[in-house]
């Protein structure tokens, strides 16, 4: 079969390469399954780049959220067990934790549903317990995280702050349902989050971004609000003044969703069906912007940790279907 693999770190454009290799076998509590999907995520940059807190042995496949098929045909989502990632044509995943693809959903869509969406609703249900009625403010809204977390926000009833970086983001922002949308690159993100609260600020700030998003989520936070911290997507780890948080009595919460696989697993079936229904009444639809052939993943994966994409990009092999 066809697959990319990394034989050494660096940036994913110069490190992936396109192989023919063995069907992966899988072990004992896994299944094979036929790559249908295999949607681009930020941690496949980090791993490429060796930056990951995950660390594959070289060589890996990349590809960490996939909708494949079952030897008897069923199509599901999962998060293939690395180092057989989903940038190949057949990938292997923990039996326990496949998931079945809803209906309502195409292929790329159905990959999409999983970490990000999982991501989104544990951040904003679990950890901050956003409420209908409050003020969402949501960092890389056009994005496959922030996207995810700007549809969920919505579907709960939430007024949803958009920051973005140009102008064609800021428009895939609106798009998707941003009631306000904030351009960082010509706009003050600060004195146009204020003015679009009041001045009171936003009771729940999505974090997928660190460095200066996080500073400014300090600035804007609400009496009472919760900052959600996701990831690190500018490169730079924030280090919190707890001072601060106490004069302005925020709460800081941090979110690895990954954690509730071995924590808490029912958690994230419950979370799958809540997703799942919201998709089948269209309350929440991934935003896939575009799909590839196998052939563009390399490409594609550096294009998102370039930052120049939006929503998910779908690596769909040869003779997949979406």
């Amino acid at each position: 079969m066809q697959a990319w693999q990394v034989h050494e770190n660096g940036e994913p454009s110069e490190v992936m390469r396109l192989a023919d290799v063995a069907q992966p076998v899988p072990g004992d509590g896994q299944v094979l399954l036929k790559v249908r999907a295999a949607n681009i995520n930020f941690p496949d940059v980090l791993m490429c780049r060796g930056h990951y807190q995950v660390r594959p042995p070289l060589p890996f496949t990349p590809g960490v959220e996939i909708c494949g098929e079952t030897e008897d045909g069923r199509r599901v989502i999962a998060n293939p067990a690395l180092p057989y990632g989903g940038f190949a044509e057949y990938a292997v995943a923990d039996a326990s934790a496949v998931l079945t693809a809803p209906d309502s959903l195409d292929d790329a869509e159905a990959a999409a549903l999983h970490i990000g969406y999982q991501t989104g609703w544990f951040g904003l249900h679990r950890r901050a317990r956003l409420e209908a009625g409050e003020t969402l403010l949501v960092h890389a809204a056009a994005g496959g995280v922030g996207s995810a977390a700007v549809q969920l926000g919505k579907a709960a009833g939430a007024t949803v702050i958009g920051v973005v970086g140009g102008a064609e983001k800021a428009a895939v922002a609106r798009e998707l349902g941003c009631d306000v949308v904030v351009d960082r690159r010509s706009e003050d993100v600060v004195a146009a989050v204020k003015e679009a609260t009041g001045g009171r600020g936003a009771d729940v700030i999505y974090d997928p971004v660190g460095g200066e998003a996080y500073t400014q989520s300090t600035k804007v936070v609400a009496f009472e609000g919760r900052i959600v911290v996701v990831g690190f997507a500018s490169g730079t780890i924030p280090s919190p003044g707890l001072n601060h948080a106490l004069v302005k009595n925020y709460a800081i919460l941090g979110l690895h969703w990954g954690l509730y696989n071995t924590k808490n697993p029912k958690l994230v079936q419950h979370c799958h069906e809540q997703l799942t229904e919201l998709a089948a009444r269209g309350a929440i639809k991934p935003l896939i912007s575009e799909r590839v052939p196998l052939a563009g993943a390399a490409d594609a994966v550096q294009r998102l940790g370039d930052g120049v994409t939006t929503g998910r990009i779908a690596v769909v092999p040869t003779g997949a279907q979406t």
